[in-house]
């Protein structure tokens, strides 16, 4: 039995990430499966807030349905979504539950996710699960729970440098703005067309720009600015997450910049015996700053990881 105290935020998120589109669901005129994933989707809601605010403008008090309100989220969630599924069915339409950062969930939680997401596929319901996060999730989630390894996994980095640009350009137009070629190029070039950084400096680009028109000089100060945001947020809330030992074993790390390291020479480099520093390995792993993409490599999970840790003074 899961701990339902431990379950409480994931179950709450995911009650009230689902009541706008049930909202969209609920009129006079729905059909039985509809009003029952509706009345099956209120005790849901009650599980985890007593006051019960929530309301669909119907009577559905004579309406079969209910039951998720057990305090065991699987048992609950599992019932919430196979009604769900098949009310989306009567509908002509899907389920499609999305978690971001998916790693950062509980073993409890990711276990509870892969449990009802294998169910779905199983049973054909029409429900979708997709989980994303960091190079680390395939393997948290088959710790989890050992057939998520049959999950299907993309493993999406940088954007493909025939649309990259598009990024830029098409919001900048909505805006009628636009973005010299040169300003195209500084961007695509210092965010190696990984999403995040592609936003982050199109972003401060776009705050420094007097605009209409973008041009070179003021992409080359909105990636400085990006630069010193992802300095002191995105990368310094990870480095900041290890202990002394651990940032030593980074540095070790990053002198072979961000194309993986072998176990064995960090091992070297530090004066230690690998195995000694298997805890170390281990602990960092379980943070989410570093992964194993094969048997005695270790690589960071963020790139530009090497390059934040080469700017940083050592004690």
């Amino acid at each position: 039995m899961l701990d339902f105290g431990s379950l409480l935020v994931l179950r709450e998120l995911l009650g009230e990430a689902l009541y706008e589109p049930l909202s969209e669901l609920a009129r006079p005129n729905a059909g039985r499966r509809i009003l029952k994933a509706l009345r099956t989707a209120l005790s849901f809601k009650a599980s985890y807030d007593s006051s019960g605010a929530w309301t669909f403008g119907l009577d559905l008090t004579s309406v079969p349905g209910g039951g998720a309100d057990t305090g065991i989220l699987d048992t609950d969630l599992k019932k919430l979504v196979h009604d769900l599924a098949d009310a989306a069915e009567e509908d002509g339409i899907g389920v499609a539950i999305l978690i971001d950062e998916a790693q950062e969930l509980e073993e409890e939680e990711l276990a509870t996710l892969c449990t009802i997401a294998h169910a779905a596929a199983q049973d054909e319901w029409r429900a979708l699960f997709a989980f994303a996060g960091l190079p680390s999730l395939p393997r948290i989630l088959a710790e989890a729970r050992s057939y998520a390894e049959r999950f299907q996994y993309l493993k999406i980095q940088q954007l493909d440098a025939a649309i990259v640009a598009e990024a830029l350009t098409i919001p900048a137009a909505q805006e009628d703005a636009e973005w010299d070629e040169g300003a195209i190029e500084v961007v695509v070039e210092a965010s190696g067309r990984y999403p995040h950084f592609l936003q982050q400096f199109g972003q401060e680009t776009w705050n420094v720009a007097r605009g209409p028109r973008i041009a070179k000089h003021e992409a080359q100060l909105g990636v400085a600015n990006g630069n010193n945001q992802l300095d002191n947020g995105f990368y310094r809330a990870r480095w900041d997450r290890a202990t002394r030992a651990e940032q030593a074993y980074l540095r070790a790390m990053a002198r072979d910049g961000g194309d993986g390291s072998s176990s064995g020479e960090i091992a070297s480099r530090l004066n230690r015996g690998p195995r000694s520093l298997g805890p170390t390995r281990a602990s960092l792993i379980a943070k989410g700053l570093i992964y194993a993409p094969e048997h005695g490599v270790v690589a960071f999970t963020v790139p530009g990881m090497a390059a934040f840790i080469g700017r940083q003074i050592e004690p």
